[in-house]
């Protein structure tokens, strides 16, 4: 039997056969390194009509309030992903109600899926992200300190959907990105 040396990947630039878009692919053998928007999953979490809010202690925005939300890791579904990161940004534990809005963000390449959830119980603590966390009567939100954009928008859209449970889920609103 004979071995050869494998030969290293050189990827190019070029519209793959049956496509329309300019990709990087491997001149040596065709393979198509195609690159996806990421997906950011998370909630807004109440107890006793207090909203959970995480203080960032990374960069981006580190210092400024977001909710528990972060990528979806390979081989887990939405909602287990928004529970994962409620767990590790405010070690808390909730039960989704539902989906409540999708957002595209396409300077970042991000789709964000946000859902309605419950606090199992109210005992939260700060994370490995996250500096400090904190329950939130709707009119003591830090608004000028909110680190995204999304992160406004699901906090109106989850105050739009209080009780209702037969909306669609909400999408980027038409002064967003």
């Amino acid at each position: 039997m004979t071995y050869t040396k494998k030969q290293e990947p050189k990827f190019e630039r070029s519209i793959p056969p049956g496509d329309n878009i300019e990709r990087s692919v491997c001149a040596a053998c065709g393979f198509v390194d195609y690159q996806n928007p990421k997906i950011v999953v998370g909630s807004v979490a109440i107890w006793d009509d207090k909203i959970l809010l995480c203080r960032r202690a990374i960069d981006p925005r580190k210092g400024y309030w977001t909710l528990p939300a972060g990528y979806l890791e390979l081989g887990e579904t939405a909602e287990d992903g928004a529970l994962r990161e409620a767990a590790e940004e405010a070690c808390a534990k909730l039960e989704i109600d539902r989906l409540m809005a999708v957002y595209s963000v396409p300077r970042i390449s991000q789709v964000q899926l946000m859902f309605r959830a419950r606090l199992v119980s109210p005992t939260i603590a700060a994370g490995p992200e996250s500096a400090e966390v904190g329950l939130f009567d709707w009119d003591d939100i830090p608004w000028p300190e909110l680190a995204f954009p999304t992160v406004g928008w699901a906090l109106r859209h989850f105050r739009e959907s209080r009780g209702r449970g037969d909306f669609p889920p909400f999408s980027n609103p038409v002064d967003g990105l």
